[in-house]
């Protein structure tokens, strides 16, 4: 059984073809089963995402099985297999199940070591099991690729530092309070970002939220997501009282809090720390005002060095990760050499035990009557050139069934042998013919 794995990402394609070669849910059935009536697929799997879309199948020959990946790609998307070809990447044999190892463990993301891909690729797998459109090998693969997901991110922690300016805010606001439970935030501006830095932190404990804009209107719809309240822009300092957290991002082109408006609400906190992230650019929040006492102010600069801090904290971690993955990937090619060479030992023993009974009826019917001493000797005698002469094929085997092309060799000697080896039929019927090509460098 060989594996293939056809995709295009971020780095391939721009959104305008990834789109085109995307699958959505509700018609995953369909696509799913269209993919698997192909003769040379034995099994598959499709992982769509708005970043990638792949597609992961059993095939028992590399050439027919890429080809019919590509023919239904062209087909669903009525994109020009020329153009698919060039836009895609393969991956096959053991680089096919490292890449699958790389994608769950969030080692192939855009951001490294994002967390949501893993989930991404635990549904992709129950959707196509539940669908019937994977096999034993497919399913193994998979579970194990959750597994070495999950294993990367607990042994490395490569998800546990932040790489997005919104996160890095909830990291600084932890530093700053400890808990984030109960926690009051006022939003200046109405803006994506610091939309997406409330968001970060509401989900991370923050109780209550205010949101004062320029515009109202604006101000009252940003807060309507939230379930919290909208002040007017004049009322901005009257409120800042209640916040422990202030998150800024207007449009000004000057600062819209300054010194000494912030020096009065210290005065009537009374000593009640408060946070300050001024993410515009230019700067919402006069510099000064981190000089006040009981004030954390930072600004974009100080949340891209969190950023940078902790990308390279990630990149430590993915190292440690790729072992993990080497480490695991040598178990798993271990385990796809068994599954053919155990029953194609047996049937190749089988034939030669057929050949074996055949032949010598035929010999002891042409000698006649001879003694039971002389019938023992000519069985021993074809019992020894049977085992004399599978005995190198099986023992090459069992040590080819360790290395990353083990499951070729079995296939070849399946060939070579003309084995019906139980499970291991392709669909389209091939029995006889080439059904794989092995190529060894000298």
């Amino acid at each position: 059984m060989l594996i293939l794995a056809v995709g295009v990402n971020h780095r391939t394609a721009p959104v305008e073809v990834r789109e085109k070669l995307s699958f959505s849910e509700h018609h995953l059935a369909e696509w799913l089963g269209r993919l698997n009536a192909y003769p040379a697929i034995e099994g598959c799997v499709i992982i769509s995402t708005c970043n990638r879309t792949e597609i992961y199948a059993a095939t028992r020959e590399m050439d027919e099985g890429l080809g019919a990946i590509w023919d239904f790609l062209s087909s669903r998307s009525g994109v020009d297999i020329s153009e698919i070809k060039n836009c895609t990447y393969v991956h096959t044999l053991h680089d096919a199940i490292r890449h699958l190892f790389r994608v769950a463990a969030g080692l192939d993301s855009m951001v490294l070591g994002e967390t949501q891909i893993l989930g991404q690729v635990r549904q992709a797998y129950q959707a196509a099991c539940g669908l019937g459109a994977t096999n034993k090998v497919l399913n193994t693969l998979f579970q194990q690729a959750i597994t070495v997901g999950k294993r990367v991110r607990t042994e490395t922690g490569i998800d546990r530092n932040s790489v997005s300016i919104s996160y890095a805010a909830v990291e600084l606001a932890r530093q700053t309070f400890g808990s984030l439970q109960g926690r009051v935030v006022l939003v200046i501006g109405a803006g994506k970002m610091s939309e997406l830095t409330a968001l970060h932190l509401v989900s991370n404990g923050v109780e209550g939220i205010i949101v004062s804009n320029r515009s109202y209107d604006r101000a009252v719809a940003m807060a309507g997501k939230f379930g919290g309240k909208a002040v007017r822009f004049d009322d901005l300092f009257r409120y800042m009282d209640q916040a422990d957290i202030v998150i800024s991002c207007t449009a000004a082109s000057h600062c819209v809090v300054r010194f000494n408006d912030v020096l009065e609400v210290m005065k009537r906190r009374a000593g009640k720390k408060i946070m300050i992230i001024d993410i515009a650019v230019p700067r919402d929040i006069d510099p000064a005002v981190g000089g006040i006492e009981g004030v954390t102010l930072y600004d974009v600069d100080d949340l891209q060095n969190v950023v940078d801090q902790n990308l390279q904290e990630r990149k430590r971690a993915a190292v440690a990760g790729e072992s993990i993955i080497e480490e695991e990937l040598d178990q798993i090619m271990k385990w796809l050499g068994t599954q053919f060479v155990v029953p194609t030992i047996a049937s190749l023993k089988e034939l030669g035990e057929r050949i074996k009974q055949k032949e010598l009826r035929r010999a002891l019917n042409r000698l006649g009557e001879i003694s039971d001493h002389d019938r023992k000797v000519v069985g021993s005698m074809a019992n020894s050139i049977v085992n004399q002469l599978l005995h190198i094929p099986i023992t090459r085997l069992k040590e080819y069934a360790l290395s990353p092309e083990g499951h070729l060799y079995t296939e070849v000697l399946q060939n070579l042998f003309d084995l019906d080896v139980p499970g291991q039929q392709p669909k389209s019927g091939l029995k006889g013919k080439t059904r794989i090509k092995l190529v060894r460098e000298r």
